[in-house]
């Protein structure tokens, strides 16, 4: 009989005394308490912050029987007991200043109470200051302060500049508490998705050490190709026998589907996506767990404020610097995409010190790609795969016209408000649409001549796209002929066929199309 496996089960103390399957990470736990006393942690949602932090906070609470059979019990003699402020930002509605205020209150007045300690001002930060230094006076010991999601009211105003700078300045007074009674206290660990440099709460702590992108620390959330081959290999077999495949083969599905995030420059591990690999083992089907979780808002919200250019998410670059979020987010958009999970490191460029970034796994590409859809087009969210189905049909059978014909429909149905910048819209719904064919499209490949804009393989066809925006089809079909895009696959077996295309700004749609065989 299997264990169960934790399933959105974010208690350390619930996952052990409730028989689930522990993936063990107490040698790191072990390491930062040895080590320091002050840590940030970026990662992105249902990543397993928040069982971390649960797991500090067993370990400080002198629990040693939950941690019996892990690597720290082996390591540890010591488990003494120390006072816990653990500051959870996950709940809340923080549509207003006030929103949040709530949410601080009702966490200082549970200590206050816990801890029987006066409270003598409204004031958040005097508060939080005075229930350290009044608590660790009170016990004769140093506090320990876990604070998870420290960034979530600012993710919600991301699109309110005037309620997010009310935030940023109440959270900074707050967390500010943290230098100014450093004597008082013993181990701080902070979580997030992003870094917000003008909180300036790490400017403050200049004692704050960030391990996101910490080699050391990469796996610390997550799960490795090691740890599925310890603890969750039983779970594997079983899906590989319910599916009639090889142990190897079902890996091999789960590598495709949910592996692929690195945290560091020198991408030594590849770490899967534990909400959705622990899902899949669980229900024994491929689907797409952590992206149907919920998708943010504001990144859809972004993306059209900022007119991003979709083709970035192949193969984005960044500055280091602004990949650990010590520039203002909303400067470098494509940051938080990596931040939230969307895009991964793929490659680091130690000359110019530039990341590159790309889609972590299939499910995040096709996923992402069907969100988007109805975003720039006017398709019904529930048809956007119907939609998709019909384009592979018609290029596996070889219909160009019409797969061409229901391009036009797509674009023709689009309303006005949709469109920001009309060459990067239509740009991004190409790319979208050859995104979601799959595994049969190149976007933007280059060739010894040039980039191909697209080019679709199927068994029977090869297809080249060329695009171009208030000129005509006959250029964009020249290009194809005078830079001899075809060359490199003259001997292929499939029929070759050149398309050039002609996107209109008076029309907003597709102008003209040549084909050529």
């Amino acid at each position: 009989m299997l264990q169960k496996l934790p399933i959105g089960i974010q208690s350390f103390e619930k996952i052990r005394e409730g028989d689930f399957v522990y993936v063990d990470k107490t040698e790191f736990v072990n390491r930062l308490i040895s080590s320091g006393n002050y840590y940030f942690l970026s990662r992105p949602r249902r990543f397993g912050k928040s069982l971390l932090l649960s797991t500090f906070k067993a370990y400080f609470e002198g629990k040693r029987e939950l941690f019996e059979g892990l690597y720290i019990s082996s390591v540890e003699k010591k488990w003494d007991k120390y006072p816990i402020f653990h500051l959870d930002l996950n709940t809340g509605f923080y549509d207003s200043y006030e929103g949040l205020c709530d949410v601080l209150s009702y966490h200082f007045s549970e200590w206050e109470h816990q801890y029987g300690v006066e409270r003598i001002t409204d004031d958040l930060s005097l508060r939080f200051r005075n229930l350290i230094t009044s608590v660790s006076r009170k016990t004769g010991s140093r506090v320990v302060i876990l604070v998870d999601e420290y960034d979530k009211p600012l993710l919600y105003a991301l699109d309110d500049d005037a309620l997010q700078e009310r935030f940023r300045q109440l959270l900074k007074a707050v967390y500010s508490v943290l230098k100014t009674c450093d004597e008082y206290i013993k181990f701080a660990f902070l979580t997030g998705v992003t870094k917000f440099s003008r909180v300036s709460i790490f400017s403050d702590l200049n004692n704050l050490q960030d391990i996101s992108l910490d080699e050391r620390y990469e796996a610390i959330c997550g799960i490795t190709s090691q740890e599925i081959k310890g603890v969750l290999m039983p779970y594997v077999e079983a899906f590989a026998e319910k599916e009639g495949l090889s142990k190897e083969k079902m890996l091999d599905s789960l590598r495709e589907m949910y592996d692929g995030y690195h945290f560091s420059k020198e991408l030594s591990v590849d770490i899967y996506n534990p909400f959705s690999l622990l899902n899949a083992l669980d229900k024994q089907s491929l689907d797409n767990y952590w992206f149907e979780s919920g998708t943010p808002s504001f990144l859809l919200t972004m993306l059209q404020n900022y007119n991003y250019h979709l083709q970035d998410f192949s193969d984005a670059e960044i500055v280091a610097q602004s990949l650990s979020g010590k520039e203002n987010i909303a400067n470098e958009p494509t940051a938080l995409f990596y931040q939230t999970g969307y895009l991964t490191i793929k490659g680091f460029d130690k000359e110019f010190g530039n990341y590159r970034l790309g889609f972590p796994n299939r499910e995040v590409e096709k996923s992402f790609m069907n969100y988007l859809l109805p975003q720039y087009m006017k398709v019904d969210e529930n048809k956007s795969a119907f939609f998709v189905e019909r384009f592979v049909n018609d290029l596996r059978t070889g219909a160009i016209d019409s797969f061409m014909e229901r391009m036009k429909v797509m674009f023709a149905g689009t309303p006005y408000d949709l469109i920001k910048n009309l060459e990067n819209h239509y740009q991004n719904v190409v790319f979208i649409v050859s995104k979601l064919l799959g595994y049969i499209v190149e976007a933007e490949y280059k060739t010894s001549n040039g980039r191909i804009d697209m080019m679709v393989r199927t068994k029977e066809y090869l297809y080249l796209f060329e695009f171009k925006f208030d000129r005509s089809a006959e250029e964009a079909l020249n290009q194809i002929n005078e830079k001899e895009y075809l060359l490199p696959f003259s001997l292929n077996d499939q029929t070759l066929i050149k398309i050039g295309v002609n996107f209109s700004s008076e029309t907003n749609n597709i102008e003209e199309y040549l084909v050529e065989r």
